[in-house]
């Protein structure tokens, strides 16, 4: 580990003692306890003052969220809709019109759906996304509806956590089959293949792989319901590693309706690189099938070349030229060749030829120091998308499951690179076996019986990242598609699509902020759907404005103009943008040489100075101030993190920065792996806060007081142990010393708390499971739920002219609730401070 810089140093010794607690020491939620907090959630809800209170959906729908399944009725203008985060959804109507049916239930996280064929009264929700994302969030169990959505009943399996897919007998809806893919982030017995032959009832288990392996998809052969193939996938995420691939994943096949079951290997891979794995019979010929498996293997295949480091220069400087390079040839470099050098790898801006040969000549860096400027890092981007594997490959069956043979041709590699786990689904068209539709990253489709695949999702321009697909059996030219984007229709066989937005706002927000313009806009980051805003005053189907795309990400605005935006995508990747002129520029700093190179968590911490809005942070392993809007950086802190795990998921990030609002230079920061600290003087020195909270938790949010030097709250959980306790704290001595301010909130992953601006009792918080508010300073604790449901949310910000508490969910898009009466509320005698 190279040194920090000279001039930073941490504060006494023992402040470096993190305690004798290990991540090996988090446990998991057990089932009791999971089933205890959809109990005291429903407790609170039932007697919260709160619940009549309004909560405004401002959308947007223009650019919806993630949608993982679809099923339509044997009318097909009725179908209901599966949003990812954002529980479930139905149209009577063809999709003019959409209405939420799941909300308040125990999670809105949703794995699978399953219609029964022959009595489409009864529904079936698989809570607990499957796409083991970033953002996939653990259910509760299974429900059943009996009457078409109106009313639900808990039908059990509560820690499952996620529902790979339910299927329901053809003919007799007693006979259910689900999958669960168990714990994301821990290993768990739950997990397997499920049976109830009496309507949910009572369960037995009748496929188990192992405590890593649970089962994805499940299919039942059109013309026989005893055959039966389900897919199991061996899985592990943890904070820092993601391993998507095992020996367990397989297909499976039953000819007793499910009771028993044999692997079939005639044809399909065995081996350890086997991933996910889906599949679909041919209706019109129900013993072809075809399975789509993310082949984790090596690929002999040349790398390409990453796209930023790609040059038309002629002999461009490499950083290995530097590794032997004599000082005398160093300071012989041509000015604008180094510039180009340095501009094309992305040292920091204050590393100009000049500045470097001035620090070669004066001894403060080394030609070895340049050449391993990136050490061993790697580009988390270029990671996703460059990683030298196989990737998808189609295999199709002629004897409904028993064998199979590698049909594809064309090169699949791109259909969804290195991350084959977040999609899986393949649809054969209803009328043709060899039409055949792949669902990546773009929609592919064979006409060939697998071989060749070409794009058919151009016209319409739907949105990438594809989820789900239903093709009606009566007309193939007729299909729902369900995306990161939100729902399309096409009557011409996915040639031309429509967009059906108008009616859900599911957006999976990431982040969110305001201006001070009349009205104020509202901005935010969101899940696949790049960086938006929006007027405040908008109802959902009015359309907001894109800044630009990726995963979006942090936002924030200098107030005094309202229109410079700091804003950017995954991995720090982050840009000064000029809404009035379209000027923007990468302002992400590069680290010094001599340090690590930056490791930048998935959502990167920036935010503006409460003093004065032409200085900025950004948080790495590191914390950068600018003075200067981000043209120029400074390192104010050593490495903050523990920085112990490394793999193939960047960790050993900051997660949250944040200034004290009264002094300048007071600054707080925190870690994915449970790092704590507080410098009082502009990063001169930094001191360790972890004495007395949990250890190794991500922290979440911390919030300095706008009322009180000192006084400071922070969340932290444990969501990424499949640990989903409530954590939050308050400290009135710069967190020297923390007391828990749970008080009687029920077991849920905390991600967000906010002070009031009128009244220091009175605290917001944000869960996996909704929004909270204290008006006694946290001893107490009221569920503010009804128009706004039981949905994560991941950041708020009060607008304080306009006294609107604006929250950013993750899989309802945003919402404003006018404060006025909660205040009134919280201080029934006293004039609410303005």
């Amino acid at each position: 580990m190279k040194k920090s810089p000279s001039h930073l140093i941490l504060a006494a010794a023992g402040l470096l003692f993190f305690g004798t607690a290990t991540a090996q020491d988090i446990k998991p939620t057990t089932e009791k306890e999971l089933i205890q907090a959809v109990e005291s959630h429903k407790q609170l809800l039932s007697s919260t003052p709160l619940n009549n209170y309004k909560a405004r959906n401002i959308g947007p729908t223009n650019m919806s969220g993630r949608i993982v399944d679809i099923e339509v009725a044997q009318n097909p203008n009725t179908f209901y809709i599966a949003a990812a985060s954002g529980g479930v959804w139905k149209t009577e109507d063809n999709g003019q019109s959409f209405t939420p049916i799941f909300d308040h239930q125990g999670a809105l996280g949703i794995g699978d759906m399953a219609l029964s064929p022959s009595d489409n009264n009864i529904l079936w929700v698989g809570t607990g996304e499957n796409n083991s994302s970033r953002s996939t969030y653990a259910g509760a169990g299974i429900y059943k509806s009996i009457d078409a959505g109106k009313t639900w009943q808990f039908m059990g399996l509560p820690h499952s956590q996620h529902i790979g897919q339910i299927q329901i007998h053809p003919t007799n809806p007693d006979i259910v089959w689900v999958g669960s893919m168990g714990g994301l982030y821990s290993q768990n017995k739950e997990r397997g293949l499920y049976m109830t032959t009496d309507g949910g009832a009572s369960w037995k288990k009748v496929l188990y792989i192992d405590d890593n392996t649970g089962i994805i998809d499940i299919k039942v052969h059109p013309n026989n319901p005893d055959i039966l193939l389900a897919a199991s996938w061996e899985r592990f995420r943890q904070a820092h590693d993601f391993i998507g691939n095992g020996k367990g994943s397989a297909i499976w096949r039953s000819e007793d309706g499910g009771k028993t079951w044999k692997k079939a290997v005639d044809g399909f891979p065995q081996n350890e690189f086997v991933g996910r794995i889906g599949f679909d019979f041919a209706q019109s010929n129900p013993d072809v099938v075809y399975a789509l498996h993310d082949n984790q293997g090596p690929s002999d295949k040349e790398q390409e070349e990453p796209r930023r480091r790609r040059n038309q220069e002629e002999n461009p400087l490499k950083f290995e030229d530097f590794q032997s390079m004599s000082m005398d040839d160093a300071m012989g470099l041509e000015d604008a060749r180094l510039n180009s050098f340095l501009r094309r790898n992305q040292f920091a801006s204050k590393y100009t030829a000049s500045e470097i040969k001035r620090q070669l000549r004066t001894g403060k860096i080394t030609t070895a120091q340049i050449a391993n400027y990136n050490g061993n890092a790697n580009d988390a981007n270029e990671a996703l998308f460059s990683a030298p594997i196989i990737g998808a490959e189609v295999f199709r069956s002629e004897d409904a499951g028993k064998s199979w043979k590698k049909v594809s041709e064309s090169d699949l590699s791109r259909l969804y690179n290195t991350y084959g786990y977040y999609f899986g689904e393949v649809r054969v068209g209803t009328e043709n076996e060899d039409e055949v539709f792949v669902l990546g990253v773009p929609l592919l489709v064979s006409r060939d019986g697998g071989k060749n695949f070409t794009r058919t999702d151009s016209v319409g321009r739907p949105h990438s990242d594809h989820q789900s697909m239903w093709i009606n059996p009566q007309d193939g030219k007729h299909i729902l598609l369900g995306n990161d984007g939100g729902l399309y229709r096409s009557y011409g066989g996915g040639a031309i699509w429509d967009h059906l937005n108008t009616q859900m706002p599911i957006s999976q927000f990431y982040s969110i902020m305001t201006d001070n313009a009349t009205p104020y806009n509202v901005y935010g980051g969101m899940q696949d759907n790049g960086v938006w805003f929006g007027s405040s005053k908008n109802d959902p189907s009015e359309a907001w404005e894109s800044l630009m795309g990726g995963d979006g990400m942090v936002v924030a605005v200098d107030t005094r103009d309202n229109d410079i935006v700091y804003t950017g995508f995954q991995f720090g990747n982050y840009f000064r943008i000029d809404k009035s002129s379209g000027d923007r520029k990468r302002i992400t700093p590069g680290h010094d040489i001599g340090n690590e190179p930056n490791r930048w968590n998935w959502r990167t911490p920036a935010r503006l100075s409460h003093h004065n809005q032409d200085i900025i942070y950004m948080g790495s392993q590191y914390v950068y101030q600018s003075l200067d809007q981000g043209s120029t950086w400074t390192t104010i802190s050593p490495d903050l993190t523990k920085n112990e795990k490394s793999g193939n998921v960047p960790f050993a990030t900051l997660t949250v920065v944040e200034e004290s609002p009264f002094e300048f230079g007071t600054l707080y920061a925190g870690s994915d792996d449970g790092n704590v600290w507080i410098t009082r003087n502009n990063g001169g020195i930094w001191a360790s806060l972890n004495d007395g909270l949990p250890q190794d938790r991500w922290v979440s949010s911390i919030a300095p007081s706008k009322y009180q030097e000192g006084l400071v709250y922070i969340t932290l959980n444990g969501y990424r142990y499949d640990e989903f306790k409530t954590y939050v704290f308050k400290s009135t001595d710069y967190g020297k010393n923390w007391t828990s301010i749970k008080g009687n909130l029920p077991e849920e992953s905390t991600n967000i708390i906010v002070e009031d601006h009128t009244n220091p009792n009175i605290l917001y918080l944000g869960t996996d499971h909704g929004l909270y508010v204290s008006m006694d300073g946290g001893n107490n604790w009221n569920l503010f739920q009804g128009e706004l449901p039981n949905v994560a949310i991941y950041d708020m910000v009060i607008q304080e002219r306009e006294n609107d508490l604006v929250i950013g969910t993750h899989g309802r898009s945003v919402y404003i609730v006018e404060l006025e009466e909660i205040q009134k509320l919280a201080q029934p005698d006293q004039k609410v401070m303005q």
